[in-house]
């Protein structure tokens, strides 16, 4: 790893102070909650790994402490140690106390970057109640400590070391997070994913709390990324395709891989940051991808001359591919920076893949034959699907005589204010259809058993009942046609028992709307409702409580348990009374919502890839790492 850039106090610009970001930390590390918490480990962790893809640096280290501070360790050049040229304070102060004060700026300090906002350490000092910078250079250990923003101690050498590197330890505060205790697995998982992204780097998390620790190291890269979230599935082919390409100064990998599924995962990447919304390099692999495997199927004769060609869609069932470009000056749309938007890297990395997928389907006839056939299988349910869904569609017209007859609507037409509660059974539905506020809840039962629909294509879905009736009542289609803005209720609300089946049928809407519903999830519509599990009585008073630990503090509070108390632990929300129903679950001033949200789809992906897929080992697996955090199991 030699490299003769120069990295020192001149390469530090300047561009604006730090005043802002505790009165407005969400600007910056996006919210205040467990996310934007999170975000203050990622923002350290990506100045190292910018010091990584200089060239400089070769493992990493976090260490989540018993106080749930955090130390970030690197082995690169060390922050510079200098006195800045204009600002003329110590330039890690600068760097510290700064916000936009960073190598990224000018060129001459990093020529590709992640971090490229340039206010990763300053954000994080200013959010952290207790931030201590200690860098290893020039032979010296330099030292200072920083607190909400501030300067505490002044910067100086405390020893001698032949070692070169920094060091980062922070203590987030409390006044600006709703929690500070971080999640291991959630940190460990982005970790994984940056050791793929750069292969070769050595990246360890170690949680003093719970005594657990993992190390990542991938010398096969994103090609070892694809082959892990394949894991659990059946593969088309063995080996993932790998290509890797350099033209002008964009780097492109990529690695893919079929499965045996229906569904497609595509993850892209610039520089490191994860391109939720995609942008110009997944274009172009999209459209390369779609051209060769076509030209493929035609020169092989799979479609004949007069056939149509297969849609974007149909070559990437059931296609696992992640896509890493980096580029001396990314541009991202958006505050979130999560899509690329420089329109050259379309034409380089269609190039780049465009001939090496041709080469490598020429060189490999089996592998080109069972991806064509699958994609041709997909082209036949795709058509299936559509005369399926216009049926659907044409079904979905908003008068209520064209709605599922099991359907009680509500009478107002504004969505925004509409809420529709998704019901296990019909003797919970007849509870909830008398209980409910009929201006604004709509209550749909379900009848009979709900298609585990990850086994299963678009088609063959369509063909259900209970998933036609969710489909119509919704109003927002279904699959790539899937509108949200035409959705006839704001709020998504699943209602079923507190217990093993209903916890599966609450696992297989999900998985649906996961799948063929995205944007519900994405976009914030979809609850699960929390009803009591017990109800207290003591003379004439009833109570509720939602979980073992409210009954303890609601025993507690009335006394104690004697011969004049009554606990009646509810079974099933049939259970209960319209009114009971009403003041404990569904009442808006009252009742409790959990909003589902995805944090990560990869993670998701493979929860409902290993909870609703074939292969059971993994299940298992997940089911005995996953046990002890299993609350209200009912036997």
């Amino acid at each position: 790893m030699v490299n003769n850039e120069k990295y020192d106090e001149n390469q530090i610009q300047v561009l604006e102070g730090l005043e802002a970001v505790r009165k407005r930390p969400g600007m910056y590390i996006g919210s205040t909650s467990i996310r934007g918490l999170h975000h203050l480990v990622y923002e350290i962790v990506d100045n190292s790994i910018d010091e990584a893809l200089a060239g400089f640096c070769e493992s990493i280290q976090v260490i989540i402490h018993k106080d749930n501070s955090v130390t970030v360790i690197d082995d690169g050049r060390g922050m510079p140690v200098g006195i800045h040229p204009k600002m003329h304070i110590p330039t890690i102060e600068v760097i510290m106390t700064v916000l936009h004060a960073g190598g990224k700026f000018g060129g001459g300090g990093y020529k590709v970057s992640g971090g490229l906002h340039g206010v990763g350490a300053s954000v994080v000092n200013a959010l952290s109640e207790i931030c201590e910078v200690t860098v290893k250079r020039d032979g010296h250990i330099w030292y200072q400590s920083f607190s909400r923003g501030k300067t505490v101690t002044p910067f100086g050498k405390i020893g001698n070391t032949d070692d070169h590197g920094t060091i980062i330890h922070f203590m987030p505060d409390e006044e600006i997070f709703e929690s500070i205790e971080f999640e291991y697995d959630t940190l460990s998982q982005r970790l994984r994913e940056l050791a793929f992204l750069n292969k070769g780097i050595n990246i360890k998390i170690t949680d003093e709390r719970y005594e657990k620790e993992n190390q990542f190291h991938y010398e096969g890269g994103i090609k070892s990324f694809v082959e892990y979230l394949n894991r659990n599935k059946g593969k088309i082919h063995n080996e993932p395709v790998y290509i890797e390409g350099i033209k002008n100064t964009t780097s492109v990998e990529l690695a893919f891989q079929y499965n045996d599924t229906y569904n497609e995962n595509l993850f892209s990447f610039a520089n490191n940051i994860d391109t939720v919304e995609g942008g110009t390099h997944l274009v172009g692999f999209k459209t390369a991808l779609t051209r060769v495997l076509n030209d493929y199927a035609k020169k092989f004769g799979f479609l004949k001359e007069n056939d149509k060609n297969l849609s974007g869609e149909d070559v990437r069932e059931g296609l696992t591919a992640v896509i890493s470009v980096k580029l001396t000056d990314p541009q991202f749309e958006g505050q979130t920076k999560t899509k690329l938007g420089n329109s050259e890297v379309r034409g380089i990395v269609e190039s780049i893949v465009g001939d090496v997928v041709g080469s490598f389907l020429e060189e490999n006839p089996t592998v080109g034959k069972s991806i064509i056939e699958k994609g041709l299988n997909a082209a036949r349910a795709r058509e299936a699907a559509k005369k399926a869904r216009e049926l659907t569609r044409r079904k979905s017209v908003l008068e209520s005589t064209t709605l599922p007859g099991k359907l009680a609507d509500c009478s107002s037409k504004d969505p925004s204010e509409c809420e529709i509660y998704i019901v296990e059974g019909d003797s919970a539905g007849g509870s909830a259809k008398q209980g409910r506020d009929r201006r604004f809840q709509a209550i749909l039962p379900l009848r009979g058993k709900i298609m585990n629909i990850e086994k299963q294509r678009l088609d063959k879905i369509l063909a259900s009942d209970t998933i036609r009736s969710m489909i119509t009542a919704f109003g927002g289609g279904v699959g790539k046609d899937f509108d949200v803005s035409r959705i006839r209720y704001d709020r998504v609300i699943i209602m079923t028992d507190a217990d093993v089946d209903g916890a599966h049928i609450r696992t297989l809407l999900l998985t649906f709307f996961y799948r063929f519903m995205r944007d519900l999830i994405d976009l914030g519509h979809v609850y699960i409702a929390q009803p009591p599990l017990y109800k207290v009585k003591k003379g004439k008073i009833e109570q509720y409580a939602y979980s073992d630990d409210e009954l303890d503090k609601l025993l507690i509070e009335i006394g104690g348990k004697d011969s004049s108390t009554d606990i009646q632990r509810y079974k099933g929300l049939g259970e209960m009374n319209p009114e009971q129903l009403w003041s404990t679950t569904m009442d808006p001033s009252g009742r409790v919502l959990l909003k589902v949200s995805v944090e990560d789809a990869m993670a998701a992906d493979e929860i409902f890839t290993i909870l609703m897929g074939d292969k059971v080992d993994p299940r298992r697996e997940f089911i005995r790492e996953n046990a002890k955090r299993v609350s209200n199991l009912d036997i």
